[in-house]
Parts: C-alpha cells; structure tokens; sequence
C-alpha cells in the first residue's frame, strides 16, 4: 500500500513539473502570434486602400470626377426618347406656289430673328397676279375720279342722277375687283400694294419665327415646289423630350414633376427636365402612351435628334438618397467600390454599399458623403490595377 502511494505521489510532481514547464512557452507563443498578426494588418490597411498611379500611366487613364449627390428617393420609371424642338417655337418654310430659287439668304446654324429675309423666288404666275392687282387699282381709281365728276355735274343740274348712280356703281365694282386682286396676291404669299416699286415676279420668304436655321433645302437656280420646306427654323434654348411610357407607369406620371434625363453624347453629366404633357391615347401596337417633357438649353450643348434616357417619378416622391454615376461603381472579390482622388496619381479604393440602378446613376446605401468626388471615366481601368495588384500575390504600388 505504501509502495503505491508513493508511485502515485511520484506521478503528480512529474506532471507538475512538466506543466509548470511548457506554460510560459505557450503564454510567449501567443503573445507572438498575436503581435505578428497585427502588425502587417495595421502596416497593410491604408497601402490596401490606396491605388497609386505613375505620371505617365496617369495621362493614358482620362480620369474625370463627379459629386456625390442627393436627389429625391421613390419610385420612378426609366425610359428612352429622342430631343425635338418646342413646337411652338418651330416652323418650315416652303414656297406657296412653284417658283425658281433666286437667291439664298441665310445659312445652316445662323441666328434669324422673325421677320427675317431668307430666300427669294422668281414666279411668273406671281408676276401675273401683280400685274392684275395694278390692273384693279388703275381702273378703280379712275372709276373713283368718275364718279367724282358725276356728283359735280349733277349737282350744277347738267346730268341726270341716274348717271351719278351709275358712276357711283362703277366705282364700287373697280375697288371690288381691287380687293378680289389683292386676295389672290396674298394667297400665292405675297403682300403689298401693288404700286411701281413692287418687283414683279420675285417673292421674298421671312422667317416666321425667331430661332436657328436647323435645315436649308433651297440651291440657286432650283425649282421649289410648296410640298417641300425649304428652311426649317426652330428655338433651341428650350428643347422637348418625347419619351414613350408603358400604360401602367404612364398613369402615374405627374403632370409638372421634376425629371433627370441623362444622354449617350454626355457620359456622368445629368439634366434637369419637367413634365409638360401626357398622352391621352394608349397606342395599340406597343401599349405605351407619349409623354413630353421640357428642357432648358441655354449653353446650346444639346441638339434635337439626340437620343436620351429620362428617369421620371411615379406617383408622390419619398425620402432622400445618396446617388453616383454608373460608371463610378466597380466590382472587386469583396464587393462594391468607388475610388476617391486624393492627390496627383493617388485614389482611395473605398468600399460602398449599393442600392438600385436608377437610370445612369445608383443609388448608394452607406459609404459615401454628399459632395464627395468620386471618378468615373477612369474608374474601369483603376480597378483592373487593382486586380493586377492582387494578382501578382499582394498589394503593389504603381
């Protein structure tokens, strides 16, 4: 019994003795495991979060910036459409008979106030209805001094009255013909008076409205017919938006709501537009209804014919979000990210939480402070750099 006491007593002071041993080796192992793993998480956190470009490679990547901004939340709808100019400032003009161009007055892109001479015509039927109108004013006017002497005979008693009612009929049938002269002239598009100086044949078109000359069909010496325009002159300082909205957002749309419209010639910039007018049809074939909007266009940036994706609002509008360019957002193993300058060839690689798509911009959920920079055109490229980086099996500066 003794002898297992003391084979057990033996047994306890090895194990203590081999404790009181390896302890303070393992306290000393993680205290250097700790110590090493933080040390390159705090030497790698801000060389991770930053892309740095060489001058030379700077100047090939076309970096260009844009704001973080705040625009009005809800739900919307996206549509395309296509510029045109405001119809109420806008007009063709075409000759109102078959006539010979003569001479071209106005230019392409030239500025023309109403009223403006833009070409001339020569038309013989022209010339014909004025050398009618000279007829009637001649023979009216001496029918008038007939007339005249009429009344003073038959006041001195040497003619009958029945003579002066005559004179007097004369008179009024000669400035009839008069009027019926000058109707016809005004019909073939000419106005006037029909004196000497009126210059026979030529016919003059003015602009009706004042605007740019957006189109000109008229050559020297060609025959213009009344069925083809041959100047088109519009206002471009306010410009329509003819979008196409499926019935069930159409509904919604509100007349007077502000819009964002964003276009294909103008990457990462954005206009502002209003709702003036939707449709009351719903067109059979493709179950949309037209909806006009209207834009400012004091700089002359945009063109009718452009093409152009509208975000409109549907319905009454909600909270405020967070919005950057499409082209900002890249996507990384880890999610999304935009890239923030932070000098000459440096950027910050910040990660970013992502909303909806809303037109050419998204919505951003956390990341991101109003009035922050972010690049767009460019942004593609820095994260291939980034990619290339983590690729070569660590983090790289450029």
């Amino acid at each position: 019994m003794k002898r297992f006491h003391v084979t057990f007593l033996a047994a306890l002071l090895v194990v203590a003795a081999c404790k009181r041993g390896e302890g303070p080796h393992e306290e000393a192992g993680h205290a250097h495991e700790e110590e090493a793993g933080s040390h390159p998480e705090a030497r790698d956190e801000p060389d991770d979060a930053l892309v740095r470009i060489v001058p030379e490679m700077l100047r090939d990547l076309r970096v260009t910036q844009a704001p973080v901004e705040v625009r009005r939340g809800g739900e919307a709808v996206t549509v395309l459409g296509e510029l045109a100019v405001d119809e109420r400032t806008y007009a063709e003009v075409a000759p109102p008979l078959p006539a010979r161009v003569s001479g071209v007055l106005a230019a392409p892109g030239e500025r023309v106030k109403k009223g403006q001479p833009l070409v001339e015509l020569q038309s013989a039927e022209l010339g014909k209805a004025r050398a009618e109108l000279q007829a009637a004013l001649a023979h009216a006017e001496a029918a008038r001094a007939a007339a005249e002497r009429k009344r003073t005979l038959a006041a001195e008693r040497i003619v009958a009255q029945r003579e002066v009612q005559a004179a007097e009929a004369e008179a009024s049938s000669a400035e009839a013909d008069v009027a019926a002269a000058r109707a016809a002239l005004t019909a073939l598009g000419a106005e006037g008076d029909g004196k000497a100086n009126e210059q026979g044949p030529r016919l003059t078109l003015r602009s009706p409205v004042e605007g740019t000359v957006l189109e000109r069909n008229a050559v020297m010496g060609q025959m213009a017919e009344p069925s083809r325009a041959l100047f088109r002159v519009g206002e471009l300082s306010r410009l329509w938006l003819i979008v196409h909205a499926f019935e069930r957002d159409a509904v919604r749309i509100q007349p007077e709501s502000e819009a964002r419209v964003v276009f294909t010639a103008f990457p990462g910039q954005d206009f502002s537009a209003r709702v003036t007018f939707v449709g009351q049809q719903v067109d059979a074939a493709s179950r949309t209804i037209p909806v006009r909007l209207e834009l400012a266009n004091p700089d002359g940036l945009l063109r009718p014919g452009m093409s152009a994706t509208a975000f409109i609002p549907l319905g009454e509008m909600g909270a405020r979000i967070i919005t950057v360019p499409a082209a900002a957002l890249q996507r990384l193993e880890d999610g999304w990210f935009v890239f923030i300058p932070q000098g000459a060839g440096v950027f910050e690689r910040r990660a970013v939480g992502r909303g909806r798509t809303l037109g050419g911009e998204v919505e951003v959920l956390s990341g991101l402070r109003p009035g922050e920079q972010v690049v767009v055109d460019g942004a593609f490229l820095l994260k291939a750099e980034v990619e290339k980086s983590h690729g070569g099996g660590g983090h790289h500066e450029h």
